[in-house]
């Protein structure tokens, strides 16, 4: 009998547990449907509602799918889709002085491309991905090349196609990355400093074992210059933090690589207090990290500690960051944007001398992946695939 009563208590608590997952799906599930209807609205609004954009972006979930990272982040950079960069041509290769080195490090990026695809998808997108950096690079000779760049580049060639993602590069080597891209790594460097008086103000015992240590903060130069995708394995988590960062400040990615070191607090104080054991242990970045819990804490220093309270230390007063400076005239000029409904009216109402529209028909034949007679054999193949990785983005945008 107690045997029975047991038994039926045990399946009694199981429905309850159960009741309570169907219960928070649920939650979740209006939640995303909430945030789908206000994204929408955002994104028709005239101006675009680009705070809510951004809000969208930063909270739970960030924006949920690679369809609607199409539609908002252009308008996080304030770039209009009707208005792309030509697709380079490939004389722009020719004696250009950092083509050998951006061939090297793109030939060397076959783990930030998609498990599974074919061959040759790979090279043509590479082949891409190369044409994308040179092109910014000859267009903004003040820009300059850092190895790490190409990670940033394929995350944007990826999600919305080779066009658009010269015109997002570009914006945002102009903004966000604008100190890493100095012809010194003196203004990198100087984005770094700024981890350590995060440390100071929240742990200051961790941050006292971190000087003994010497360690320093070049652990973390790799996760701010390509914005964690050369350091994460899992794609998901790549996007997941681009949302976070292009509707961010551009020290975010500061404040971020703070939330790790502070979540890895016990692991690291209880290391050999050496610079070797130390850098080895943090430069080692966990891939299971919770990154929701981690984003918010992240937002929440951000509040707590802005950079001009911690630009009042000395070691950050020497010099002054391009980025930083340019932020507020920039989050300013993205609050005029017209909606994507009203630029394609304009666009179709051009004068008939203007040049017209790229068609989808255009697009798919010369530009999707590249294909060019010389793959020979090759693009039939990529060209049987090639919609399969961006029809949605294909049509709505062409």
């Amino acid at each position: 009998m107690r045997k029975g009563k047991k038994l039926q208590q045990q399946n009694t608590g199981s429905q309850v547990n159960g009741n309570g997952n169907v219960r928070r799906q649920g939650e979740q599930e209006s939640r995303k449907k909430q945030k789908l209807v206000e994204i929408h609205q955002a994104l028709n609004s005239d101006p675009v509602d680009i705070e809510t954009l951004r809000r969208a972006a930063i909270s739970e979930g960030g924006l949920l799918t690679d369809e609607i990272r199409r539609k908002v982040w252009p308008k996080l950079l304030s770039v209009n889709i009707y208005n792309l960069p030509a697709k380079p041509s490939k004389d722009a290769r020719d004696g250009h002085k950092d083509y050998n080195q951006v061939l090297l490090d793109v030939r060397r990026s076959m783990r930030r491309f998609p498990k599974g695809m074919r061959a040759e998808q790979r090279e043509v997108l590479q082949e891409q991905l190369i044409d994308i950096i040179l092109d910014v690079l000859r267009r903004n000779p003040q820009l300059h090349y850092y190895q790490g760049y190409h990670d940033i580049a394929v995350t944007f060639l990826l999600v919305v196609g080779e066009r658009m993602a010269i015109a997002m590069v570009e914006t945002l080597s102009n903004h966000h990355l604008r100190d890493f891209m100095d012809p010194t790594m003196d203004s990198t460097k100087h984005i770094l400093n700024y981890l350590m008086p995060i440390l100071e103000e929240v742990d200051p015992e961790l941050h006292r074992f971190m000087l003994r240590a010497e360690v320093g903060t070049i652990f973390a130069l790799s996760w701010l210059i390509t914005w964690y995708g050369h350091v994460l394995s899992e794609f998901r988590h790549v996007l997941r933090l681009y949302d976070f960062f292009l509707a961010s400040h551009p020290l975010m990615a500061v404040y971020f690589a703070a939330v790790i070191v502070l979540h890895r607090e016990e692991e690291v104080k209880t290391a050999d207090c050496d610079m070797a054991s130390v850098h080895h242990l943090l430069s080692q970045i966990p891939q299971d990290l919770p990154y929701e819990d981690l984003i918010a804490r992240a937002q929440r220093l951000f509040l707590r500690y802005p950079p001009p309270l911690l630009a009042k230390r000395a070691v950050l007063q020497s010099r002054k960051s391009i980025a930083i400076n340019s932020f507020k005239d920039f989050q300013l000029a993205t609050l005029q944007q017209r909606p994507d409904a009203v630029l394609r009216r304009q666009l179709h109402h051009q004068p008939p001398g203007d040049t017209p529209p790229t068609t989808t028909s255009q697009l798919v034949k010369v530009a999707v992946w590249g294909i060019s007679a010389t793959l020979g054999a090759a693009a039939l193949a990529v060209a049987q695939t090639a919609m399969e990785w961006a029809p949605d983005f294909l049509l709505q945008l062409f």
